[in-house]
C-alpha cells in the first residue's frame, strides 16, 4: 500500500514536469517566436515582475564604490538556499566577519535537526583502487571523501559539517591525510579546524588569495598533490570568489575518467553566482573546466539540479536533453537520490551557463553580437545575463 502511494506521489510529480513544460512552452512558443520581444506589461513563465534596472540608470548600489567585478545582486525576501537573500552587505559579512561563521553554525545545527541522515542517500562511485563518497551536509552541500582503497589514505573535498565527514572516516576505516577547500565561504570550509584537531598530520589545501581556515599548504594553478596512489591537480577559478579552486582527479592510473571536484564554479545545470568576479572572469573559468573533456565526471559543491534544471528549460524550451534530464532528476530527487555526477559532456547539451555559444540561447534571451564585437566578449555578456536571471528566479 506504502509502495503504490509513492509510485502514485511520484507520478504527480513528473505529471506536474510535464505540466510545466507544456505551459511554458504555450507561454513562449505559441505566441512568440523564440527570442522576439514582447509587449510591455506582458509577464511570462518564469519571469520576475521586477526588471533590473540598466547600468547606470538612476540610483543604485552601481554607485556605491563597489569593487571591481562585483554586480549588485538584489535582496529577495524568501528563498530555500539560506545564501539566496544575498546583497552587497550581506555578503560581506557572511564572507569577512564572525557572523558570517556564526551564521554557518546556525545552518549546520537546523540541517542537523533537519536531515539527520542527510538531505540525499549517497552513492559511492568506485574505480578499480579509487572510491569516491558524496557525504551529503549542510541543507544542500555535498562534501566528498576521495579514497585509495589500497593504503587507505583518503582525501576530503570542502568538509562543511565536520561530524558527517568524521563519521564517514571512521565508518569507511581510513587515514585522513589531506583537505582540499575549493574556497573560502564557510559552508565549504567550516569543517577545516575541527578535522584538523582530530588528524594532526592532515594537510589543508587551496588558495591564498581566498582567506581559507587552517590553510597549510598554499596551491599555485597547474600544481599537484598526491594522496596514496591518488593524484589531484589544483586549477585555479576565480568568479565565484577571487581564490576559487577546483581539484582534478587524474583517473587514468585506474582506468577511469578524470574526475572534477568544481565547488561552486559548476553544478548540474549552473553555476556559482559571481561575487567577486566578472562575467568575462567566469566565463575563463568555465571555458578552462569544459577543456577537460566531455568524459569527465563533474561532482559539484551542491545539490541544486532541479532548480537549475527549472531555470534552464524556461531559456531552451525546445531542448530534448534538457528536458529528459530534468524528469530524470525529478525523479531522483522524488527519491532523495543524489543528481552527482554527471558529466562535462552531457552538461554541455543543457547547462546554459556553458552554452553561451549557441545561437538558440543568444536568440532566447534577446541578444545579438555587436559589430566588431569580440566572441568572448559577447559570451560575457550572454552569460551576464543568463547569471541575472538566475539569480532573480524562484523555483516554486
Amino acid at each position: 500500500m506504502q509502495r503504490r502511494s509513492g509510485t502514485a506521489t511520484m507520478a504527480a510529480a513528473l505529471c506536474g514536469l510535464r505540466g510545466l513544460l507544456v505551459a511554458a512552452r504555450w507561454a513562449v512558443g505559441s505566441t512568440r517566436p523564440l527570442g522576439r520581444p514582447v509587449p510591455p506589461g506582458t509577464r511570462l513563465l518564469g519571469q520576475s515582475c521586477r526588471r533590473a534596472a540598466e547600468p547606470g540608470a538612476g540610483p543604485g548600489p552601481r554607485g556605491r564604490g563597489l569593487p571591481e567585478g562585483v554586480e549588485y545582486i538584489p535582496t529577495r525576501k524568501k528563498g530555500k538556499n539560506p545564501m539566496k537573500p544575498v546583497g552587497v552587505a550581506w555578503y560581506s559579512l557572511y564572507a569577512r566577519t564572525r557572523l558570517g561563521y556564526l551564521f554557518y553554525q546556525w545552518q549546520v545545527r537546523k540541517a542537523r535537526e533537519r536531515y539527520p541522515h542527510g538531505h540525499s542517500v549517497p552513492q559511492p562511485c568506485h574505480f578499480p583502487g579509487v572510491k569516491i563518497l558524496p557525504i551529503p551536509v549542510l541543507s544542500n552541500n555535498y562534501s566528498y571523501l576521495v579514497i585509495d582503497t589500497g593504503s587507505g589514505q583518503a582525501a576530503v573535498i570542502d568538509p562543511s559539517d565536520p561530524l558527517a565527514v568524521q563519521a564517514a572516516i571512521e565508518e569507511e576505516g581510513v587515514m585522513l591525510e589531506a583537505i582540499f577547500c575549493t574556497h573560502k565561504h564557510w559552508d565549504h570550509s567550516g569543517g577545516n579546524t575541527a578535522l584538523r584537531q582530530q588528524h594532526g598530520s592532515c594537510k589543508v589545501y587551496g588558495s591564498t588569495l581566498d582567506a581559507i581556515p587552517e590553510l597549510t599548504h598554499p596551491l599555485a594553478d597547474r600544481e599537484k598533490v598526491s594522496v596514496g596512489c591518488l593524484t589531484f591537480e589544483a586549477l585555479a577559478t576565480p568568479g565565484h570568489t577571487v581564490g576559487h579552486m577546483v581539484y582534478v582527479l587524474d583517473g587514468e592510473p585506474f582506468g577511469g575518467p578524470p574526475c572534477l571536484f568544481s565547488g561552486d564554479l559548476l553544478f548540474l545545470a549552473g553555476c556559482g553566482r559571481l561575487f567577486e568576479g566578472s562575467p568575462e572572469t567566469m566565463l575563463a573559468s568555465l571555458d578552462m573546466a569544459v577543456s577537460l573533456g566531455e568524459d569527465t565526471l563533474l561532482w559539484p559543491g551542491h545539490e541544486y539540479a532541479l532548480e537549475c534544471l527549472t531555470f534552464a528549460i524556461l531559456l531552451e524550451l525546445d531542448n530534448p536533453a534538457l528536458e529528459q534530464k530534468l524528469l530524470w532528476a525529478a525523479q531522483q530527487r522524488q527519491e532523495k537520490r543524489s543528481t552527482c555526477p554527471s558529466t562535462l559532456g552531457e552538461e554541455q547539451t543543457y547547462n546554459p551557463f556553458l552554452r553561451t555559444h549557441r545561437p538558440e540561447l543568444q536568440a532566447a534571451l534577446g541578444l545579438w553580437q555587436g559589430g566588431g564585437e569580440h566572441p568572448d566578449a559577447f559570451r560575457a555578456r550572454v552569460l551576464k545575463e543568463v547569471r541575472r536571471r538566475k539569480d532573480l528566479f524562484k523555483a516554486t
